[in-house]
């Protein structure tokens, strides 16, 4: 076989490959049912601007989440993904440099206004991290802790068990609450961090990437009870796994990055945002196209 026919030939498989994961990620995609008439708006981004240390890092990105779905922000590394979620809650509060620029309404109020508690946004909208975080405590204490300092404690045991069978943990805990959370294995830690932000009654929460650490039988756990905590919370969630965004969102923003003519500057931009199945099937713009079947990214 000539190289020329030999490079035909795996193109052609190539291509093969990607239309099948294509139709897969578009078959997962079909599942999600929904309308969003008459859903309230939980988040409102409009322009939204981030800066580091005076660089631009995510810039002109306008999109509304809806309660009581899950939303998926999608695209290569380094497009703004995880700077526009620290965005709803006002963890970028805690970079120096960071600055913020356009408007983020949660229920139609200014979550960057004057007068905004930026402890009490973290309350009202919690945040589970790419890397399971427990504290160095009994399982019951990490739950306990966040209750008492937000002065939750009646009833302190039965809010504990209540945020972990949320997490869809309890049954594989209750019997050693006062063990060390240490010793639990990474996919159980990664939901006992679930069930802590879950037991301060959050109104919506934040997922950076929560599965990319965890085995194919924890990510599916954790995907399960996605689907099951959406009949609670609005949840927005980071990932780099279509097949995941595929299978848990029911809307989907695609983030890639725009690059100045100089070539000096990068940003990260919204491109596309739809139900996921729009993303997945018939998106609107080229680069997502090119994104979802794995021609980039």
């Amino acid at each position: 076989m000539d190289s020329v026919t030999q490079q035909a030939t795996i193109s052609d498989a190539v291509s093969a490959e990607q239309r099948h994961s294509a139709d897969g990620l578009a078959a997962l995609a079909q599942q999600h049912k929904f309308e969003t008439a008459g859903r309230e708006a939980v988040f409102q981004l409009e322009d939204l601007d981030v800066a580091y240390g005076g660089l631009p890092a995510v810039g002109g990105v306008s999109m509304v989440v809806h309660e009581h779905l899950v939303t998926a922000l999608i695209g290569p590394s380094g497009c703004g993904k995880t700077t526009i979620l620290r965005c709803l809650n006002r963890m970028n509060d805690l970079v120096p440099s960071a600055k913020v620029g356009g408007s983020v309404l949660y229920h139609g109020e200014d979550l960057y206004g004057p007068g905004v508690d930026p402890v009490e946004v973290r309350r009202r909208i919690g945040m589970v991290f790419q890397k399971p975080n427990p504290f160095p405590k009994s399982i019951y204490d990490n739950i306990a802790f966040g209750l008492k300092v937000h002065g939750l404690t009646d009833d302190l045991d039965g809010r504990v068990e209540n945020a972990l069978k949320q997490a869809a943990l309890w049954d594989e805990v209750k019997t050693r609450l006062k063990k060390s959370a240490l010793g639990l294995s990474g996919g159980q830690q990664q939901r006992l961090c679930i069930a802590r932000a879950l037991a301060i009654e959050p109104d919506a929460m934040l997922m950076d990437e929560p599965a990319s650490a965890l085995d194919p039988i924890s990510t599916s756990r954790i995907e399960e009870l996605l689907h099951e905590l959406k009949q609670s919370y609005t949840i927005v969630i980071v990932t780099h796994n279509m097949q995941q965004a595929a299978r848990v969102a029911d809307m989907t923003a695609f983030f890639s990055v725009e690059v100045a003519e100089d070539g000096d500057k990068r940003r990260g931009i919204l491109v596309e945002y739809d139900r996921t199945a729009t993303i997945f099937t018939r998106p609107s713009d080229k680069r997502t196209e090119d994104y979802v079947t794995g021609r980039f990214g």
